[in-house]
């Protein structure tokens, strides 16, 4: 049985996919952050949405103060 979750695999293979697509003379910047800014905005909104709006659940949910994810919510443009 493997270690590697779902998620991780799924990840992976989209930035096999992105690499492909990118093609051998390109070679991006700032990846890591690409990354993390792709992926945190669906989880804040899936957070959300499961807290039904509940910003102090969904902190917790999440392992983040309120306050730090009122700043992810404005950074994204999620703030209601």
């Amino acid at each position: 049985m493997s270690t590697t979750n779902t998620l991780e695999q799924s990840v992976r293979a989209q930035l096999e996919r992105y690499f492909t697509d990118l093609g051998d003379e390109a070679q991006p910047r700032d990846l890591l952050a690409m990354v993390v800014n792709c992926v945190e905005r669906p989880v804040l909104q899936i957070a959300l949405e499961q807290t039904h709006g509940n910003q102090s659940k969904a902190a917790e949910m999440l392992g983040i103060t309120r306050s730090t994810l009122r700043k992810k919510l404005l950074a994204h443009d999620l703030q209601p």
